[in-house]
């Protein structure tokens, strides 16, 4: 059994304070969010745990082995260097969705996301040393996607292409599985998921292949951190791309610093 450790990052107040005291210029507003989204990952990055954009205004971290010191110290350097504050809900659940429905919940009972007065909630559950567990990741990418998009298409209709394969797979692996996948660029999605099997994956391929026409492959991994789990799907996935197959599963694991 695996066990995910999901912590919601919300900007609080944040519709509001782009209206006031006029609309800002959409351009520093979106250099703030991707400053913050790369100052949140490189934060958690350095605790092995991944973090998804998702809306910017949202972010969705998988953060298991980060304890709630940690997250507190998070929140206060970004109150400390920005304009802005977020809160922080943490919740844990066998598959991603439920933590992630726990989480949200958990800043949702303190107030709305445009409530001025609700700023920096940290509210959450952390896995301990004694009952945490692996986490599952899987790594998705196009079949030479270059050759058959990047380098025939033009780009805006190339990212239509993975896009629509990307929101083929996230839906089916999240009404079928529990699982939360997120797009990280290029042609690559990344799920966590709970424990699945082999055939779970096989018919998430096959699913998008048959929804809209486009070739997936995937490496799975298990590990006690995002990276540990995610590194090894990378590893599967290169096995794939050597293989010729569509799924491979535990490739080899992180390599500690």
């Amino acid at each position: 059994m695996t066990t995910t450790q999901v912590t919601l990052v919300q900007i609080d107040n944040y519709g509001p304070w782009t209206t006031t005291p006029e609309p800002r210029r959409e351009m520093d507003l979106q250099t703030l969010q991707s400053r913050l989204f790369a100052d949140v990952a490189q934060f958690l990055g350095h605790r092995d745990a991944y973090v998804f954009f998702t809306r910017f205004d949202n972010m969705i971290a998988v953060t298991n082995g980060v304890d709630g010191a940690a997250h507190a110290t998070l929140q206060e350097s970004i109150g400390n260097r920005y304009p802005v504050s977020v809160s922080l809900g943490t919740a844990v659940a066998e598959r991603p969705v439920d933590a992630l429905e726990a989480a949200n919940r958990r800043l949702q009972t303190a107030g709305s996301a445009q409530d001025e007065s609700r700023t920096e909630v940290l509210a959450g559950e952390y896995l301990s040393e004694t009952n945490r567990s692996d986490l599952q990741v899987a790594h998705f990418d196009v079949v030479n996607a270059t050759g058959k998009y990047t380098d025939r298409l033009n780009e805006f209709d190339t990212f239509i292409n993975i896009e629509r394969a990307y929101g083929s797979l996230m839906r089916h692996l999240r009404e079928a599985h529990g699982a939360l996948s997120f797009f990280v660029g290029g042609d690559n999605v990344v799920a966590v998921c709970p424990d699945l099997p082999e055939t779970a994956f096989s018919a998430a391929v096959d699913h998008v292949q048959e929804d809209v026409d486009i070739e997936l492959q995937v490496g799975v991994g298990q590990g006690a951190s995002a990276h540990e789990a995610g590194f090894a799907a990378k590893h599967a996935l290169e096995d794939c791309r050597h293989a010729g197959t569509s799924v491979e599963l535990f490739g080899a694991p992180a390599v500690s610093d």
